[in-house]
């Protein structure tokens, strides 16, 4: 499997980020296989497209929240990293546990 879970929407509260809040924080390297996707469906030619992150960030996003780490955005580019076998990604976690909206 190459991803910890997949699942369709997402179980944690609305944390009201911008884009622009999101580039503050610094992208860090997380397993694949840790991630719980936040979407069931892709379009293929966005995995194969190689411009589709020209127009947004170059790192996905995602959230951990109640020790889970789920990809909000970027699902396409995880995607893309594992068929080229790339078993990490570098990430935008935003911690909601770290920000007391944990367990």
């Amino acid at each position: 499997m190459i991803f910890k879970a997949v699942r369709e929407g997402r179980p944690y509260p609305d944390h009201g980020l911008s884009p622009r809040d999101w580039s503050v924080i610094a992208p860090r390297s997380v397993r694949l296989d840790e991630l719980t996707t936040t979407k069931k469906n892709l379009a293929l030619d966005q995995v194969l497209g190689e411009d589709s992150t020209f127009y947004g960030d170059l790192f996905p996003h995602a959230v951990r929240w109640h020790g889970d780490t789920y990809l909000e955005d970027g699902l396409h580019r995880a995607l893309r990293a594992a068929l080229q076998g790339r078993h990490t990604l570098h990430v935008r976690v935003l911690d909601l546990d770290a920000l007391g909206s944990g367990p």
